[in-house]
């Protein structure tokens, strides 16, 4: 049921979401020249896929971790969309091609190895990574390993439809700040 309401809702988010989407692509031609950001995140069963997001960092920055890269690499536009969340909204493409869910574990780097050793501890692993989830409406994020893992495997021992919904909304409505960097 909830692969039927991830499908629905990024064909939705990316149908009507798509004059956004553009407007966003063009501020962020004219911010970084570049404006979606590629990069390759552990997926289900530690697959790797590659996650979209637009850019809020400078070109040049390192691929680490949002809590390990200099604060001065985010751009003006970078610190709205960070903050209004935007930058998540190309991420409904890999929902849509079944990399994500649109709740789950948020997807680490295959270089943040105490992360993914905890995982898999826990079973983390056994489902699709999320755009968001209990952790991210927590405020716990990336430099936290252990405890993160073990939000992530609460939420996926406790997940059902009304969670799915509950962290939508609480993401949608401003609950968490992302990570810190």
């Amino acid at each position: 049921m909830i692969r039927f309401f991830d499908l629905l809702f990024s064909t939705l988010g990316l149908v009507i979401g798509s004059p956004v989407l553009l407007v966003l692509i063009l501020i962020g031609l004219f911010d970084t020249g570049s404006p979606l950001f590629r990069q390759e995140r552990v997926g289900r069963d530690k697959k790797p896929f590659t996650l979209v997001k637009f850019r809020t960092m400078k070109v040049d920055t390192i691929s680490v971790a949002s809590h390990l890269a200099n604060s001065a690499s985010i751009t003006r536009f970078g610190h709205f969309l960070r903050r209004t969340k935007l930058d998540e909204l190309p991420q409904l493409w890999n929902v849509l091609k079944g990399d994500m869910s649109l709740v789950g574990p948020r997807p680490g780097l295959f270089n943040q190895e105490e992360l993914t050793a905890e995982r898999a501890k826990r079973g983390v692993f056994d489902v699709r990574p999320g755009v968001t989830g209990l952790a991210q409406v927590s405020d716990i994020d990336m430099s936290t390993p252990q405890l993160l893992a073990e939000t992530d495997q609460r939420m996926i021992q406790e997940q059902n439809l009304t969670h799915y919904f509950r962290y939508i909304i609480m993401t949608a409505t401003g609950k968490g700040a992302g990570d810190r960097v």
